[in-house]
C-alpha cells in the first residue's frame, strides 16, 4: 500500500497559515472512480481515499508508516521567499516607475 506524506499548502481563500504546519498522510487509491449513471456522482469503493492522518512532525508520519509496513514517499514543501517591503518604499525619490494616483 502506497501511502503520500506532505504538508498541505496555505489557502488562497485565507492569509493564515495555521493549516500549513502539520505533516498529513494520504493513500494513494487503490481502484478507479465510477460515475453513477443515474444522477452522475463519482463514487469509489476504496475506503481508504477518505482516510487522512495528521501528524506534527515528519518523523512522526515516517514512523507510522513503517511501523504499518507501508510504501511511503514525501513531498517536501516549497519554501516562501518573503521580501521585507514597506510603504514608504512607495514615495522613495529614487524609485524607477512612476508613482501616480
Amino acid at each position: 500500500m502506497q501511502v503520500r506524506i506532505f504538508q498541505p499548502p496555505k489557502t488562497a481563500m485565507q492569509s493564515g497559515r495555521a493549516t500549513t504546519r502539520q505533516w498529513v498522510m494520504e493513500f494513494e487509491p487503490q481502484s478507479a472512480r465510477q460515475v453513477e449513471p443515474l444522477m452522475g456522482w463519482t463514487s469509489s469503493s476504496d475506503m481508504r481515499s477518505q482516510l487522512r492522518l495528521r501528524f506534527d512532525t515528519l518523523e512522526e508520519a515516517i514512523a507510522y508508516a513503517q511501523k504499518e509496513g507501508l510504501m511511503y514517499s514525501v513531498e517536501r514543501p516549497h519554501e516562501r521567499k518573503v521580501k521585507p517591503k514597506a510603504y514608504a518604499d512607495n514615495f522613495r525619490y529614487d524609485r524607477l516607475g512612476r508613482w501616480t494616483h
